[in-house]
């Protein structure tokens, strides 16, 4: 013991270093902290990725426009006028969209031509569709707009022609195009699980040429996608079907399927915004990634759809139309080069103030508007040569009068009486055939062609014209 009664302390026991692999004991605070930041963390990542998903449109701008960064190439339209690629627009998201169908077991042909508007700020659409007889400006003879595709050699050339013909129609460049290969709207119904839609009318039509069987029976019914693919195609009976609106007669003809299109498409936008569907959006991606073409990204498309979602658009805020039109037939050189007489091929005619009308007040994303000047409109003038809103006529031998209609011409027949309508289906123009011109690079005079299983015989629209019979049917 020490001197003074005290007891030593003892010595100090050296600290043994931590096993590796323990674990350090938290307290309660810094257990909070941890948890925490790994929530942060989480919500962090997954905003990323939500805006990731999501990616709103950058509205593309031609290189040659001002304030341009990087955008795509400038159309050529050559010596025609060009429509208007920017410019204020009516709200801080108002889109514009071309859709187009394009028919790869029918040589290509492109007979569904949609143009879309969507103003997002405002939640409203409108589409309006565009007949495939319509006359474009072009420098051959037979001007239907579905001649378009092909007599530009199909494929990315095809595209970019038909997208400067429907530019030079509006006046405007519209921002995306969404091309849609037939087979996907069939895989499409099938992804959302079919469609409920009201069939029209009793569909009964066969080709044995394209293999195609369409039996439909009129009444409101669930679809599946092979269902949807013949009813959407249907326009006109075989001629010994007992439910009336035969070929011979036109059927429902071009517009009538139109419609028929229109309020399909209306089923199909509301069958893929319910919640089940906006759940299912990895089916329905594939299917757009591998059967559409389009320079809207995937997440550009979702975006679209959390806007509309999200945005609360109804179908009662999109307006579906038709393009406003009047059919007249017009002096064809190459038809009566091949018949040795006068003939004449019928066209559907946009009717120029309705058309304006409609492309300032529902589809043109600028605020200023247009005039009749600044959209390509064809008509016919008395003395039968043909003019164009813009001042400017393609093909100079068409802006001149035709000769007269030789002695020797087969007198034309009197057009068939129309078939009975019902409700909520137009009156229809006389259906036409196809006129689906040899692939070329540079166009100049296709021919025409037969179309959608209608002869020439049959067809009130081609009844003193026969077609060459190079060129196969469509429907």
């Amino acid at each position: 013991m020490a001197s003074g009664g005290k007891r030593a302390a003892k010595p100090s026991r050296p600290s043994r270093p931590r096993a590796a692999g323990r674990f350090v004991r938290l307290t309660g605070g810094q257990r909070l902290l941890l948890a925490g930041a790994l929530l942060l963390g989480t919500l962090l990542l997954g905003t990323l990725l939500w805006k990731a998903l999501f990616v709103r449109p950058e509205v593309p701008l031609p290189a040659d426009t001002e304030d341009a960064e990087d955008g795509p190439p400038a159309v050529d339209y050559g010596d025609g006028v060009r429509p208007r690629a920017a410019g204020e627009r009516k709200s801080q998201d108002y889109y514009t969209v071309l859709i187009l169908g394009r028919d790869t077991g029918g040589g290509g042909n492109t007979d569904t031509m949609l143009l879309a508007s969507y103003d997002v700020t405002n939640q409203r659409a409108a589409v309006m569709s565009i007949p495939r007889d319509t006359m474009v400006n072009v420098s051959w003879d037979v001007k239907k707009i579905n001649s378009v595709y092909n007599a530009h050699g199909g494929g990315e050339a095809g595209i970019e022609g038909l997208y400067r013909e429907i530019a030079q129609l509006v006046g405007f460049e519209p921002d995306f195009r969404v091309v849609v290969e037939w087979e996907a709207v069939g895989k499409i119904v099938d992804a959302i699980g079919g469609v409920d839609f009201d069939v029209p009318y009793d569909m009964d039509y066969h080709d044995e040429i394209q293999d195609l069987v369409i039996e439909q029976a009129a009444g409101y019914r669930h679809l599946t996608g092979e269902d949807a693919m013949e009813v959407i195609r249907w326009r006109a009976n075989d001629n010994a079907s007992p439910y009336g609106y035969h070929k011979r007669d036109g059927g429902v003809g071009d517009i009538g399927r139109m419609k028929i299109q229109q309020e399909f498409l209306k089923a199909v936008t509301r069958q893929m915004m319910t919640p089940a569907n906006l759940l299912n959006i990895g089916p329905i991606s594939k299917v757009f990634q591998e059967n559409v073409e389009t320079d809207l990204s995937v997440q550009n498309i979702l975006w679209f759809g959390r806007a509309a979602f999200s945005g609360g658009l109804r179908l009662e805020d999109v307006d579906f139309f038709t393009m406003p039109w009047q059919t007249q037939n017009v002096y064809s050189r190459s038809e009566s080069k091949r018949l040795g007489g006068y003939r004449e091929l019928n066209y559907v005619l946009p009717q120029g103030e309705a058309l304006l009308e409609l492309v300032n007040g529902s589809l043109s994303p600028f605020l200023e508007p247009f005039t009749l000047r600044d959209l390509d409109i064809m008509s016919v003038n008395g003395d039968g040569s043909i003019r164009s809103s813009t001042g400017r006529v393609e093909d100079r031998q068409a802006a001149l009068p035709p000769p007269g209609k030789s002695e020797s011409a087969s007198p034309e027949p009197e057009p068939p009486d129309a078939p009975p309508e019902t409700p909520d289906t137009p009156e229809s123009p006389p259906e036409t055939p196809e006129t689906t011109p040899p692939q070329a690079e540079n166009p100049t005079e296709p021919p025409p062609s037969e179309g959608d299983g209608v002869s020439p015989e049959e067809d009130p629209g081609f009844s003193m014209v026969e077609s060459p019979p190079e060129y196969s049917q469509t429907t």
